[in-house]
């Protein structure tokens, strides 16, 4: 298979949006440090980026990049639970924030906007932002781009 050799990479649809292709990049260029010192990668990351740039096209490039982000940080330990707040270590009854690495805070202890903790609830356990408003979906997605 001589023609195969120079193959770099599986062409996707969306490479011709500039907006997705941006999104990508910023994806790639946010998770590469965290990779750059590992001697071995497990499938699970591979496996999981395939599966996201295969719906890349046509879903909303943020919501499954923190789809993406929240799967890694469970897969890796780091997803914290949603009850105590990672400020003043109280519980946390109704509405959450969420800061950098998505640590669940109380919105007085970190001087954010409060979100709907079901939605969180359900976009921790089952790595779905589909309860989530699009106006959220931004606060999350910067969230998750500092969650490396």
């Amino acid at each position: 298979m001589p023609q195969a050799r120079s193959i770099s990479h599986i062409g996707f649809p969306w490479l011709y949006s500039r907006k997705k292709l941006m999104l990508w990049h910023k994806l790639i260029t946010t998770i590469e440090p965290h990779f750059r010192d590992v001697g071995e990668v497990s499938s699970f990351y591979y496996d999981s980026l395939l599966d996201i740039s295969k719906k890349w096209e046509k879903q909303s490039a943020k919501r499954l990049t923190i789809e993406f982000i929240i799967k890694v940080l469970k897969y890796e330990g780091r997803l914290q639970p949603l009850n105590r707040c990672a400020i003043c270590k109280q519980n946390i009854e109704n509405n959450i924030s969420l800061v950098d690495g998505f640590l669940p805070t109380h919105s007085s202890c970190s001087m954010s906007e409060p979100m709907n903790k079901r939605a969180i609830i359900e976009l921790f356990e089952n790595s779905s932002t589909i309860l989530i408003d699009d106006d959220i979906i931004d606060r999350l997605y910067l969230i998750a781009l500092k969650s490396f």
